[in-house]
């Protein structure tokens, strides 16, 4: 995954410029590949901390603020159709997040009832019949619908602590019975005791179609609660070919329930139907989706079918949760200054800066993620926001958002991107780049003014100008590079890695656990604490020892100005590596981005090596 990375020119020349002087980036890097946070002795300890988290907490509000008239407008409109929602709901829309969310400390000692459903791991509430309220100031609020014992207390308390919440007491609020059964069955829409349970009732009568949509819905739910990006579903109708449900949970399936292949039909042609799809046609891929009602949030579940083995099929649920995306500040919350960087890029203090930025790596790396991060961080109040995308994932309040059909002439991304020009947008934003028409075009668009956005799949930051370049037709190869170099503005390569759950990983000093060599290439001190992957786990990990997944980030950032943009140019044309040694170009390796990880004790410095390996 690494080995262009790693055995590049660049990272070589700047590893024996490196030990040629000592550990010391030389001068002549600071400014261009190597990374100069390393140079610089920064404020006094905990300051710049600080500093960080009231730029944090007051972009919050200016985000609230910006879009608050919209927002009151809208509401009472609503209220006049007869459609109640809070002025928070309708500002969650926009992708401004709550007060709470303004600072990390604010994240720990309070929380909504639906924050902590969702961090909290199931087990350790829902068998206990109680309604998780708030947390409010180090206070956790809870409405039981029995009594609970001291021991009970302490251990949800202690399972509290261990999710990142600071809980110093738990406070039991007295509910009317009826109301607080009525809100459970709202609620807590599942666990996966009931999820089975569901499926042997369902099993035991097989043609009850009320216990069908309730296996379904219970399926869903617990999928959400587990945080599975996927539901993949197979139906075999050969007699010994199992019939699987799998998740897909931090990067991993995960075998789930095991249907008859009778049962697996009557699932697949219900998902089907509710997705808008023939569900008697088995021999052709199909899309569809629908929507789906959890814990007060509507999800969006994307479907593709296709066929499978003998007359089978195969089912592919994609979970689109809006409330899971992370807002810019949290994704580059451990890479400030390439967030800096990029959110200089997304406000430009004039119309018509332009510009190219590319988010780039494999196939579920977070591309979209990060794609749409950018898009909420962008003013949609004063700015016109237009995407092009195939399929649109995520609705997104304020933004002109049109869908793509590839294979059908005129509605190709291409097509789309001249379109989009005549209707005046500030910011294109493109869902992948495919083809040589579509990169022809959006440097067209970059180059008249536009800020363009967009993905492609390349294994490094340096090969995303490669893929560029390999898309242009040979004939305008020279004249597309040099707009290439003009317009470049930055270009993120990221990986996501599974990290460590905090609760239950294993710590030591780095000299008892690792090699000499290993501990020299993490440059770790030998007495430095390490955290290793517990192989069994504990509750709040679903004893895997893994609980989510950070960005592992390598980025290039061009400053350089246009009329110095010469050598870029000359660069992309001879030796692409060399881009990233130019005069304004700030290089951020993957490596160094991997054993910060380790030494902040976010994943196991074994499999960091292998990550380096490869």
């Amino acid at each position: 995954m690494d080995e262009q990375n790693e055995n590049s020119p660049l990272d070589i020349h700047i590893d024996r410029l490196t030990k040629q002087t000592g550990g010391t980036v030389p001068p002549e890097l600071r400014t261009t590949g190597g990374d100069r946070r390393q140079e610089d002795a920064g404020p006094p300890e905990g300051l710049d901390d600080r500093r960080k988290g009231d730029r944090r907490t007051n972009r919050l509000s200016i985000v609230r603020e910006r879009y608050l008239d919209m927002v009151l407008k809208e509401r009472s409109l609503l209220m006049q159709q007869g459609i109640s929602k809070s002025a928070e709901q309708l500002l969650s829309m926009t992708g401004a997040g709550s007060d709470q969310e303004a600072s990390e400390e604010g994240v720990r000692t309070n929380a909504t009832g639906d924050q902590l459903r969702a961090m909290l791991p199931v087990q350790s509430w829902l068998p206990l019949n109680i309604h998780l309220v708030s947390l409010e100031d180090g206070v956790l609020k809870i409405a039981p619908l029995n009594e609970l014992s001291e021991r009970q207390l302490a251990n949800l308390k202690s399972t509290a602590n261990r999710s990142s919440f600071h809980v110093d007491n738990v406070e039991i609020e007295l509910w009317d019975r009826a109301e607080l059964t009525s809100t459970l069955q709202s609620v807590h829409d599942l666990s996966a005791d009931r999820t089975e349970k569901t499926l042997s009732s369902w099993l035991l009568d097989i043609d009850n179609g009320l216990l069908l949509n309730q296996f379904q819905r219970d399926m869903l739910a617990e999928a959400l609660q587990l945080r599975a990006s996927d539901i993949h579903i197979i139906q075999n109708f050969a007699q010994d070919a199992p019939n699987w449900i799998h998740y897909r949970i931090d990067g991993d399936l995960v075998p789930m329930h095991l249907l008859p292949s009778d049962a697996m039909a009557r699932l697949t042609t219900l998902i089907k139907r509710d997705s808008g799809l023939n569900f008697g046609d088995r021999s052709r891929p199909q899309d569809g989706r629908f929507g789906f009602g959890w814990q007060g949030r509507n999800i969006d579940v994307r479907v593709a079918a296709g066929p499978h083995a003998q007359d089978g099929e195969k089912l592919t649920l994609r979970l689109l949760d809006r409330a899971s995306l992370k807002s810019f500040d949290q994704l580059f919350k451990k890479h400030p200054h390439v967030g800096d960087h990029l959110a200089k890029l997304l406000s430009p203090e004039i119309k018509g800066g332009g510009g190219l930025i590319l988010m780039s790596g494999p196939t579920g790396s977070g591309k979209s993620t990060t794609l749409y991060a950018c898009v909420l961080e962008i003013d949609r109040r004063r700015r016109h926001v237009l995407t092009i995308e195939d399929p649109i994932e995520y609705e997104m309040r304020y933004a002109t958002q049109w869908q793509v059909s590839s294979g059908r002439e005129g509605l190709e991304f291409s097509d789309f991107i001249r379109s989009a020009m005549r209707h005046d947008p500030d910011y294109i934003i493109i869902g992948e780049m495919r083809d040589g028409a579509t990169v022809e075009t959006a440097l067209k668009a970059a180059e008249s003014g536009h800020t363009v956005i967009s993905t492609i799949h390349a294994d490094t930051a340096v090969q995303t100008l490669e893929r560029l370049r390999s898309f242009m037709p040979s004939e305008r190869a020279r004249s597309s590079t040099y707009t290439l170099s003009q317009q470049i503005r930055a270009i993120l390569n990221q990986r996501l890695v599974r990290t460590l759950c905090h609760s239950c990983a294993q710590k030591y000093p780095a000299h008892e656990v690792l090699s000499p060599d290993k501990i020299e290439r993490l440059e770790l001190d030998a007495h430095t604490v390490v955290h290793l992957q517990n192989p069994n786990g504990c509750d709040l990990c679903n004893r895997t020892g893994i609980l989510g997944r950070t960005l592992l980030l390598e980025a290039l950032l061009i400053d350089t100005p246009l009329a110095k943009r010469d050598p870029i140019f000359h660069a992309l044309m001879e030796n692409v590596n060399n881009v990233a040694l130019e005069d304004g170009v700030t290089y951020y390796r993957r490596l160094d981005n991997l054993k910060s990880l380790v030494k902040e004790g976010l994943i196991d410095p074994n499999k960091a090596l292998a990550q380096i390996d490869e």
